[in-house]
C-alpha cells in the first residue's frame, strides 16, 4: 500500500486551491466548472476529486486555508515584542491583499455565496472572529504594557480595526484606480489615532 507524504499532499492541495481561486475570481462561483479548475491546476478530474469531492468543497477550502493563514499571522504577531508593531503587521498583511490579482473579486464572490449558503456564511463569520479576537488580544497586551492607549475599549477598538480594513477592501472593489499606497498610509494614521501608541 502506497503511503502519502503529508507535506506533498498539503502542497498539492494548496496548489489546487490557488489555481481555483483564480478561476472563481475571474468567472464567479456559478460559472466556474471543475473542468476549469483542472485546466488551471494542470490536473485530471480524478486528481481533483481525490482532494475535493465537489466544486463547493474547493471554494470552501480556499477560505478554510485563509483562516489557517490568519491564525499563523496572528500567532507570529503575538510573538513580536511590541504589540503595536504586531497590530501593524496584521493590518498591513490584510490590506496588502487588495493589490493581488483577483483578491477583491474573490472577496465579493465570497460575500455573494455567504448570502445564499448558511454553512459557508458561518465559515466567513468564524474567519472574521479569528481576526477580530486576535487583534483584540494584541490591543489588550498593548494596553497592559502601556504601549497603547486606545480611545475605545479594546474589544471595540479591535472591531473598528477590522472594519477599517474591510472598508479599504470595499473601496478597492468600487474604484480600480484607487491609490492603494496612499490609502494604506491613511489607514495607518487612523489606527494611530484610534490606538494611541506611545512614542
Amino acid at each position: 500500500m502506497r503511503t502519502v507524504d503529508p507535506e506533498k499532499h498539503a502542497a498539492k492541495r494548496r496548489a489546487i486551491l490557488d489555481a481555483a481561486a483564480g478561476c472563481f475570481a475571474r468567472n464567479g462561483f456559478e460559472k466556474t466548472s471543475t473542468a476549469d479548475i483542472c485546466r488551471a491546476a494542470g490536473i485530471s478530474s480524478g486528481s481533483l476529486f481525490h482532494y475535493f469531492p465537489t466544486k463547493r468543497a474547493v471554494f470552501v477550502g480556499i477560505f478554510e486555508a485563509d483562516t489557517e493563514d490568519n491564525e499563523e499571522l496572528l500567532a507570529a504577531a503575538k510573538e513580536m515584542a511590541d504589540p503595536w508593531e504586531g497590530v501593524l503587521a496584521v493590518v498591513e498583511r490584510m490590506s496588502a491583499a487588495i493589490v493581488l490579482p483577483g483578491v477583491v473579486r474573490l472577496i465579493l464572490e465570497a460575500a455573494a455565496q455567504a448570502a445564499r449558503d448558511p454553512e459557508f456564511n458561518e465559515l466567513i463569520r468564524s474567519n472574521d472572529d479569528v481576526m477580530r479576537v486576535g487583534l483584540v488580544g494584541l490591543i489588550e497586551r498593548g494596553v497592559q504594557s502601556g504601549r497603547l492607549s486606545p480611545m475605545l475599549a479594546p474589544a471595540d477598538a479591535g472591531n473598528w480595526v477590522v472594519a477599517l480594513v474591510d472598508a479599504l477592501l470595499s473601496r478597492a472593489s468600487l474604484d480600480p484606480d484607487l491609490d492603494v499606497e496612499h490609502e494604506q498610509g491613511v489607514l495607518r494614521q487612523l489606527l494611530t489615532r484610534i490606538l494611541g501608541p506611545s512614542e
